[in-house]
């Protein structure tokens, strides 16, 4: 297990010295030390990157930057074992889950490696004009090096949605993922560097946000930043970005809705309902933290899921039969265990959960929790938590639904479960979100576009659009006529 940074193929501790230690949250312990870098350190990948892309990497044609992926994508299948264990391991998910994301990343890479192909296949866009004497054709090429700051959420796949993508663009890449959950990134780099990827174009730099990832953000020798994580960052790397005007794409966080009409299969809904909720211990961008169900079946619906809920293993997610591990760290922790008691001083009540499961006294383990008689104006309600904490209140008809749903400053996800397909889609057309779900929830489509309206971000990732974030477009027009256009010809004017 790889253990440094990676700067042009090369692996390297940080200038100053300094590491940050890795632990596991479901047991507290030490499993590792990264290097703490700082800008100086920032500096040497971005110079790598800049040497990689305009040293080659972005005349490369489709077809070779196709074939780095497919091999990268055999690594990533060679390792599948080790990369699961370190996810879980430095993350807390259930093994389960770990080994989902990283065969989701196989397909991403392997996805990208066929759109990289198209861009060839494809060749350049001709426009449609209504004169005879122009030919007009749009070309696409790479943005340049890009910088990359990744959640702890989903460590491997939040690195594998922005690699791949900007890879099979003709991009080159500066990683710097969450100093929570760095190892397993260090560990694509390490399968990088074994599948043949040309020195610099992926780079990996560990360190804290202010440290690290301010240094990436503000470098001049950056072309554009993806950043993937909370509102609160997203509109500060914006705003650094903004000094020297450079492309920003951001996927932000949500306060995602899930509207539970009454003709449902309620055994199915619930189902539905609790994925949404606890699935990753709730720390999911598109969690569907806010229940809306119809007055008439709330009752009953609500037992069923506080029955479910309580079912829920939760424990070290290394084990067999555990559904649902640790939060990340003790400030996450912290965090969302002081949402569960605001609400309770501000009059909602504890449902489901809210504690410490029994046994688990080591480790940042919350019970899958449920909170009723919660009001819109709530800070659980409005807030995202970002933790296995359900917030429920109920409507009357359609439009309240609607109403409820949309009354917040964000715009990631949202879902609908209604056996009545017509409403269920006309009410996911009426949501302001950049994804819907209809009798489904957490279903993520690689093919698909992946990002929200609102106060969620800005710009698309996966499927072609995920790669169109890399890439620019080029307008290349020829004047075809044997002539001059004669403008200064006094035998022409008018």
């Amino acid at each position: 297990m790889r253990t440094d940074m990676l700067i042009e193929n090369t692996w390297k501790g940080a200038a100053t010295g300094r590491t940050i230690d890795c632990t596991n949250p479901a047991d507290e312990s030490v499993i590792a030390s990264i290097p703490a870098a700082n800008a100086e350190d920032v500096e040497q990948a971005v110079d790598a990157a800049r040497r990689a892309f305009d040293g080659g990497w972005k005349q490369t044609d489709g077809k070779t930057r196709a074939a780095h992926l497919r091999r990268f994508a055999e690594g990533i299948k060679s390792r599948r074992d080790d990369l699961a264990q370190l996810e879980t391991k430095d993350n807390g998910k259930p093994l389960p889950e770990s080994y989902f994301d990283v065969d989701t990343a196989t397909q991403i890479y392997e996805m990208y490696a066929d759109l990289a192909d198209q861009l060839d296949e494809n060749g350049e866009e001709a426009v449609d004009l209504p004169d005879d004497f122009l030919r007009t054709t749009v070309a696409y090429r790479p943005v340049g090096a890009i910088g990359m700051i990744t959640p702890w959420n989903y460590p491997i796949e939040q690195f594998t949605w922005k690699v791949a993508a900007a890879i099979a663009a003709g991009c080159t890449c500066v990683v710097k993922p969450s100093e929570f959950t760095s190892l397993t990134a260090l560990m694509l780099g390490e399968i990088a560097v074994d599948a043949g990827m040309p020195a610099g174009v992926i780079n990996i730099v560990t360190g804290t946000g202010p440290d690290a990832g301010e240094a990436l953000v503000t470098n001049p020798g950056i072309d554009k930043i993806s950043f993937t994580g909370s509102t609160v960052t997203g509109r500060r790397v914006m705003a650094m970005a903004a000094a020297d005007l450079k492309r920003v794409s951001l996927e932000l966080g949500g306060k995602n809705p899930i509207i539970v009409f009454d003709d449902v299969d309620l055994d199915r809904a619930v189902e539905w309902t609790a994925f949404g909720a606890f699935v990753n211990q709730g720390q999911v961008c598109t969690s569907t933290s806010r229940l809306l169900i119809q007055d008439r079946i709330a009752d009953d619906f609500l037992g069923r899921l506080k029955s479910l809920a309580g079912s829920i293993v939760v424990g070290d997610g290394t084990r067999d039969g555990v559904q649902m591990g640790p939060l990340v760290n003790a400030a996450q922790y912290d965090k969302v265990t002081g949402y569960v008691a605001a609400a309770q001083t501000e009059g909602a009540t504890v449902f489901a959960g809210g504690g410490r499961p029994d046994g688990l006294n080591t480790g940042y383990f919350l019970q899958p929790t449920i909170l009723t008689d919660v009001t819109p104006d709530m800070s659980v309600w409005r807030e995202e938590i970002f933790g296995p904490v359900l917030s429920v209140m109920a409507f009357s008809d359609e439009d309240e639904a609607v109403r409820l749903a949309n009354d917040t400053p964000y715009g990631l996800a949202a879902t609908v479960l209604s056996e009545d397909t017509e409403r269920a889609e006309r009410v996911a057309d009426q949501l302001d979100a950049g994804i819907t779900w209809q009798n489904c929830n957490q279903v993520v489509v690689i093919q698909a576009p992946w990002g929200g309206v609102k106060k969620s971000g800005m710009g698309r990732e996966l499927g072609k659009w995920g790669m169109q974030n890399f890439l620019e477009p080029k307008q290349k027009t020829r004047w075809l006529p044997d002539a001059g256009i004669g403008w200064y010809d006094p035998s022409t004017a008018a």
